[in-house]
């Protein structure tokens, strides 16, 4: 598992640097098992055109130059 774990971390960082800086705040969808991707400000059409190649997909989603997806509470 941990070999796995360390194989998506290094593709979600070479997604990263293709995205940065031009997609400042949009959404990347990654599929767990096989590194692809989409790009979209809309999460949800970013994860139905991965859903569309393949309808068992487990996605990752990540707002590009963010740590969150999405924050609730206050800002601190």
């Amino acid at each position: 598992m941990r070999d796995r774990r360390g194989l998506f971390e290094f593709e979600m960082d070479a997604v990263r640097r293709l995205v940065e800086p031009d997609h400042i705040g949009q959404i990347v969808a990654i599929e767990i098992e096989t590194g692809a991707w989409e790009i979209d400000a809309d999460e949800i059409v970013a994860c139905a055109r991965l859903e569309a190649r393949n309808p068992n997909v487990q996605i990752w989603i990540v707002r590009v130059g963010s740590r969150y997806v999405r924050r609730f509470g206050a800002n601190n």
